[in-house]
């Protein structure tokens, strides 16, 4: 079970900010999107992540002038990013262990995919219910 298993059943792009993007714009992403992440791309490559908790800590610092500087600023860098064979678990203890909700993923230098916690979590529990809904149905035919 790898991330390349949630990406293929994914039927939306991935929305990205840019580095010179303004905390204010990414905001807006944000509250448009209803989403609390999103990688920072230059290029091909993702060089950060800017998600609600580094808008937190913006303000906490800036205050409202925070909303005006650019998202190089404020954006949590480097990022950590799996490639798409990565497994599902071992990304589920990653993001425990570094305490990160978003991950990336990469393939030979290019961002292919954006994964949640939610997205990993959801899979998981899919699996386990059609595991235990084939031990059903193999318990009701012995």
């Amino acid at each position: 079970m790898t991330i390349s298993l949630i990406l293929e059943n994914r039927d939306y792009d991935t929305i990205t900010a840019t580095p010179d993007m303004t905390v204010s714009d990414v905001v807006k992403l944000f509250a448009d999107k209803r989403i609390g992440a999103v990688p920072v791309v230059e290029g091909v490559e993702v060089v950060g992540i800017m998600s609600e908790r580094d808008l937190v800590h913006c303000v906490a610092r800036e205050g409202r002038d925070g909303i005006d500087k650019s998202v190089a600023d404020v954006m949590t860098s480097p990022p950590i990013t799996v490639d798409p064979d990565y497994n599902i678990l071992a990304a589920l203890g990653l993001m425990t262990r570094r305490r990160i909700r978003h991950l990336p993923v990469v393939k030979d230098g290019a961002m292919i995919g954006f994964v949640s916690i939610g997205d990993l979590v959801k899979y998981r529990m899919d699996r386990i219910e059609q595991d235990a809904q084939a031990m059903r149905d193999y318990i009701q035919t012995v």
